[in-house]
């Protein structure tokens, strides 16, 4: 099976089985663009088409309203879209960072190319933590991901990272996620989008602020069922037709993580407590989910539907802190 991750290079342990170019802590954002296979453009033609004759070859016509988007590189078709389609380029994305890391004390810690090139980012420890109960380090992250196919906006994401099991969780509060979302029918301004998540970045204190309060919430064991039926079945009783419960595979096992299995379950912050919750359903996501391989749970984790199910975990956890 084709890797979904086309290339990529990371700084620290290494990745996801294996894959992408390990490198030296600090390095420019050319050395990145090479090593993150992100040393490419995106460029476009208008979408033609061959205007046959009977008994003649017939002419080439433009059909204006829509582009073809390729590679520079290999010339690989990317997608077809509208015309009003604003291309990111991949070392834009970098880019975003550059001021980032020269100034302002950010690391960048992996970038790389997913499904040939139609979906690329970059993450960056932003040097932000906190430490809950019996050293529950969580470190702040920044993730700025776009595509070139219409699947996903630019998009700008604080981000948490436990550092005991790497489960990784947007920075949310009152029930919205602080990410920063650029259409691609508008222009990407990095400077822009900076600006809008000085607010953003600014909220870590209180979200995590938040999270020691999860983390100092004792659960109850009834508690604990209701909450992983409400995330994993969106129900407190979601039966289906007499075959039993919809999800038991994933619900016994972030059961048995919470119960002391998962990564981290027997720290203090997290043994019997709400973060002990969110930590079984967002170590599952990251890292037990069924999915074809690991850059599909990476995918759907960052981008999909794993992350729609840790922001009911989390929302959940909220209620119970309320």
């Amino acid at each position: 099976m084709a890797h979904l991750i086309e290339n990529m290079a990371y700084v620290g342990d290494v990745p996801w089985h294996q894959l992408g170019n390990a490198l030296p802590p600090k390095q420019p954002i050319e050395v990145w663009a090479e090593k993150a296979g992100m040393d490419w453009s995106i460029l476009e033609t208008p979408v033609c088409f061959m205007a046959e004759k009977a008994g003649a070859l017939g002419s080439i016509k433009t059909f204006a309203e829509q582009k073809v988007l390729f590679r520079s590189d290999s010339h690989k078709p990317l997608s077809v879209v509208s015309e009003r389609y604003q291309v990111v380029q991949p070392r834009e994305v970098l880019e975003f960072y550059r001021d980032l890391t020269e100034i302002s004390g950010y690391e960048l810690e992996t970038a790389g190319v997913m499904k040939e090139g139609k979906k690329f980012w970059a993450l960056a420890r932003t040097g932000k933590e906190t430490v809950l109960k019996s050293n529950d380090c969580v470190k702040g992250y920044l993730l700025l991901a776009t595509s070139c196919d219409g699947t996903l906006a630019t998009t700008a994401t604080p981000t948490t990272i436990r550092v005991v099991c790497n489960n990784t969780l947007t920075v949310a509060l009152n029930g919205a996620s602080s990410a920063i979302k650029v259409p691609h029918r508008t222009s990407f301004d990095a400077q822009a989008v900076k600006k809008q998540l000085g607010v953003a970045v600014s909220q870590w204190d209180s979200f995590m602020y938040r999270m020691k309060t999860l983390s100092e919430r004792k659960v109850r064991t009834h508690e604990a069922m209701n909450y992983f039926l409400r995330v994993l079945c969106n129900s407190d009783t979601h039966l289906d037709a007499g075959r039993g419960l919809v999800n038991e595979r994933a619900l016994k096992k972030v059961q048995a993580m919470y119960e002391g299995h998962g990564r981290g379950a027997e720290l203090a912050a997290a043994n019997g407590t709400a973060w002990g919750l969110l930590c079984a359903v967002t170590e599952y996501v990251d890292h037990e989910k069924r999915a074809r391989s690991d850059e599909y749970r990476l995918d759907s984790a960052w981008f999909g539907q794993g992350a729609v199910l840790k922001q009911r975990a989390l929302d959940e956890a909220l209620v119970l802190v309320a």
